[in-house]
């Protein structure tokens, strides 16, 4: 070994010897020479460096940047960047799996009793939009078996639909996911506040009861609502609604962000932008886009219509790569929702 860290002294020599030696020269040396076993070259190279070369008090030596990699400290959470900041406000979106026999008594049920704790105002929480699924995410325990054939006739209606503007107007027509999206008004505190009265509150405890009876599995996420969106506000319809959920790798919330702050000016002209929220607690790294369509057909004008936008092919571009998974659904409201 003594032939190689002795080549090693004098590469460092060669090129320490003419003034002002880069940093990147050195280590490129050291890489070129040193096997990897051997730590003490690394040393032969550091003994020839001019003291100034390297310091234990400059952070910005090349030495140390061998081995190093300086991240600088982002200065707030994502949460705290992209979320509004003239409002409070915390939701919870609920997916609730209904065994495909109860879809109907599901939703006798929770329409007599969501629309109480909605208009009670000594609950700081209030019904945003509530829906049965359509098309996408459905009853994962055998839909397709029980329902297939009485569901034939629909299929074929559904494809009607693309040149009709009256969609199913009743929830209880549409087997599948319910999907509830809650706003508390007040962050945290209000959300524990409700959970702690709603404890002590009988008629909904005998709710939760009943309703157990009915779902197979359920799933919530908190979220807070990106500041460049629009805060959902109650429609008139009949609407369909597109609810797209984007699980994106970690890190790149920020960059999703900045990029969809530039491109929602694109999905505007015809209303359908509802509310674009991310996720807190719960699957985190979670995008939902919730948007509202006449019909299918009107969706789909209106997504090709944004293609022939300069700027929303970039925004595709760039936000694509981003991704780790996604999907669609369509959504029917209940009759109780605010979103129609």
């Amino acid at each position: 070994m003594a032939p190689r860290l002795c080549s090693i002294s004098v590469a460092a020599r060669r090129l320490l010897g003419g003034p002002g030696p880069r940093a990147g020269d050195v280590a490129a040396a050291a890489a070129a020479r040193l096997p990897p076993s051997e730590g003490s070259g690394l040393c032969m190279v550091k003994e020839y460096l001019p003291k100034n070369f390297y310091s234990k008090d400059n952070e910005g030596s090349w030495f140390r940047s061998l081995f190093v990699h300086k991240v600088d400290p982002r200065k707030d959470a994502h949460s705290t960047l992209l979320s509004k900041k003239e409002t409070s406000n915390l939701y919870k979106i609920q997916f609730h799996n209904v065994k495909p026999e109860y879809l109907d008594a599901y939703n006798s049920l929770t329409e007599a009793v969501l629309p109480k704790l909605h208009l009670d105002e000594d609950y700081p929480c209030s019904l945003v939009g509530n829906w049965n699924t359509w098309y996408g995410e459905q009853d994962q325990a055998g839909l397709v078996a029980q329902w297939g054939v009485q569901w034939c006739d629909h299929g074929l209606h559904s494809l009607n639909l693309l040149s009709s503007s009256n969609p199913p107007t009743s929830a209880s027509r549409v087997a599948g996911t319910a999907v509830h999206l809650w706003r508390f008004s007040g962050g945290y505190p209000a959300l524990m506040d409700c959970m702690n009265k709603l404890k002590n509150n009988k008629e909904y405890l005998e709710f939760r009861r009943e309703r157990s009876q009915m779902l197979l599995s359920r799933r919530n996420q908190l979220l807070l609502e990106f500041s460049f969106w629009n805060e959902p506000q109650p429609r008139l319809g009949p609407n369909i609604y597109e609810l797209r959920t984007y699980k994106l790798k970690p890190g790149t919330m920020i960059e999703w962000g900045n990029n969809w702050a530039r491109a929602i000016k694109y999905r505007q002209e015809n209303q359908e932008a509802v509310g674009g929220f991310f996720s807190q607690i719960g699957e985190l790294y979670v995008v939902h886009h919730l948007w509202a369509y006449k019909d299918l057909q009107s969706r789909e004008e209106t997504r090709n219509a944004a293609w022939r936008k300069r700027g929303w092919d970039e925004n595709v571009y760039y936000t694509v790569p981003l991704v780790r998974h996604m999907e669609s659904r369509i959504m029917i409201p209940l009759k109780i929702s605010p979103l129609q």
